[in-house]
């Protein structure tokens, strides 16, 4: 794959994770804040975003989301393709340790 091409990718992903981050705040704060690991300062700047800023952002050349984990033991419990009870049980601490981190604030 060409540069131009991963760009593209960027820009495409960057446009439907703030679509979605924006319908989420503004279906239910709370939980979107959660969901997506921001703070509310984060939240409430993406739910005011108008199209146009919306698209401009969406067009940086740099991923504008990210693992919510740099620990292995949560990759491992989320990718666990396990189909029993276990799996389910393997999400739930997976999002109980994601929960636990802090929010992520505007630098």
């Amino acid at each position: 794959m060409e540069t131009k091409q991963y760009l593209e990718e960027i820009r495409e992903i960057n446009l439907g994770y703030l679509l979605l981050a924006q319908q989420l705040i503004r279906e239910d704060k709370m939980a979107a804040i959660y969901r997506l690991g921001i703070n509310q300062d984060v939240a409430e700047l993406i739910e005011k975003l108008t199209t146009s800023q919306l698209l401009k952002m969406a067009s940086s050349n740099n991923l504008l989301c990210r693992f919510r984990f740099n620990d292995s033991l949560i990759a491992e419990l989320l990718s666990n393709n396990e189909r029993d009870s276990s799996s389910a049980v393997s999400h739930s601490h997976a999002a109980i340790l994601m929960a636990g981190q802090p929010a992520e604030t505007i630098s």
